[in-house]
């Protein structure tokens, strides 16, 4: 009775996925460096492996936690809190891609002085027509996020674990499509990373959106699983509803994306 609970804090066990975390996040950020140095990618490429084997064995963990009961809804409520703040650290960073777009299409350098001489886009870059292919993966993504709200409503308000199986196939599928269309209209650019600002900001904002869209694919897929695992009810989805979130955040800024960079900027 003394080491009775009473509370509806979940107090953690020690944990070594914090300090393997730090190591493999070292390891990536110093070959990332060496890679940049010619020393080819191989301790960046172990960091990688090690940081991917810290959040499958760390987050394996936090879904053992929920099966047995330590998720109270007090400690639910902290889940939803914390990952509020992860998406507004990654709205922060999309903004400076933004930011960056912005001031060098409204204060282009030329030859000599910015403003004057500077057109945008840069002498020589031929941009993406808006209206084709960008337009079919923005329609695309909004298809997948309507998907997952469709899973999640099947979820939370109905208890419909077939509607929600299907809603999470689909935005799986779309979002891989929209991957797809993205690695061949990168491969069909008529400019490229390096030597031009258009090029270099166009690719950090977009590739870290696909980025984004290949990560969010992947959680909502192992939500799938989990689905097929039997977890997940609507009382205590807190998972899937990271999942869900992080899809809408996707879509977005991609919205912005389009909006911002290929009708607006182009």
């Amino acid at each position: 009775m003394a080491h009775e609970k009473n509370h509806d804090y979940h107090i953690l066990n020690p944990s070594v996925w914090p300090f393997l975390g730090a190591v493999a996040g070292f390891v990536m950020l110093f070959g990332a460096v060496l890679w940049f140095h010619d020393n080819g990618p191989w301790m960046f490429l172990v960091g990688f492996v090690g940081v991917l084997y810290v959040m499958f064995g760390w987050w394996s963990d936090v879904v053992e936690e929920s099966r047995v009961g330590d998720h109270t809804p007090v400690v639910r409520i902290g889940l939803r809190y914390g990952f509020i703040m992860f998406i507004m650290s990654e709205v922060m960073f999309f903004a400076a891609w933004f930011w960056s777009f912005f001031k060098h299409a409204l204060y282009p350098m030329g030859d000599q002085s910015p403003g004057i001489d500077g057109v945008w886009p840069p002498v020589g870059i031929e941009t993406f027509d808006p209206w084709h292919l960008p337009l079919i993966n923005t329609l695309i993504l909004l298809c997948s996020g309507a998907a997952a709200t469709w899973a999640h409503h099947a979820l939370v308000h109905e208890n419909n674990r077939e509607d929600m199986k299907w809603g999470l196939i689909i935005a799986i599928a779309l979002g891989a499509l929209f991957t797809a269309f993205q690695i061949y209209e990168y491969s069909h650019a008529a400019f490229g990373f390096s030597g031009n600002i258009y090029g270099a900001n166009f690719f950090m904002a977009t590739g870290f959106h696909g980025a984004h869209v290949v990560i969010g694919t992947i959680f909502l897929f192992v939500c799938l699983m989990r689905l097929y695992r039997g977890h997940f009810s609507p009382e205590k989805h807190v998972g899937f509803e990271a999942a869900a979130w992080y899809w809408h955040f996707v879509d977005v800024v991609w919205l912005f994306l389009f909006a911002a960079i290929y009708i607006w900027g182009g």
